[in-house]
């Protein structure tokens, strides 16, 4: 039996790189042309309580914190705000009571030194927390329209369970 050599083509398959660069650059384009930057919700100057106090470094800040306490009942609504050690009604009047404390016209360098330190209760509901953070942190003027900045140092005691 003969066996035939069969010739094989020499070509390869060609590709047509001009529609798949076509097509890239169209993706580019879509995805530049539909990308949204998202704004940053709020910018808090947050020190979290570290897992261990460490001993023989002293705190920088002189002047004690403000402590604002937060009390829940069981199901985690909130119970009742104390500013230092007197009881405001909502979040209005205790934002009326920093901007008491703070003066009229507070300079650069009260508002970076004053700290607040938050107390809350172990199961109070996140939503109060950040209520009472952007009570504190500032707010924006009805008549002008300029963002009035309050306190800057916000810490937060550490969690007691119960």
């Amino acid at each position: 039996m003969r066996i035939r050599h069969v010739q094989r083509s020499q070509q390869g398959i060609e590709l047509q790189m001009t529609p798949m660069i076509d097509i890239v650059f169209q993706l580019l384009v879509f995805f530049v042309m539909t990308f949204k930057i998202a704004a940053p919700e709020g910018d808090f100057n947050i020190r979290m309580p570290l897992v261990a106090p460490s001993e023989g470094i002293p705190e920088p800040e002189a002047l004690p914190p403000i402590t604002i306490k937060l009390t829940a009942l069981s199901n985690g609504q909130l119970e009742g705000i104390t500013f230092g050690t007197r009881r405001v009604k909502n979040f209005a009047e205790l934002r009326q009571r920093i901007i008491e404390m703070l003066g009229p016209d507070p300079g650069p360098s009260v508002l970076e030194s004053t700290e607040v330190e938050l107390d809350c209760d172990y199961q109070l509901r996140y939503e109060y927390v950040i209520e009472t953070i952007t009570a504190i942190s500032g707010y924006v003027d009805k008549e002008s329209g300029q963002i009035i900045k309050l306190v800057e140092k916000i810490k937060f005691a550490p969690l007691r369970a119960g």
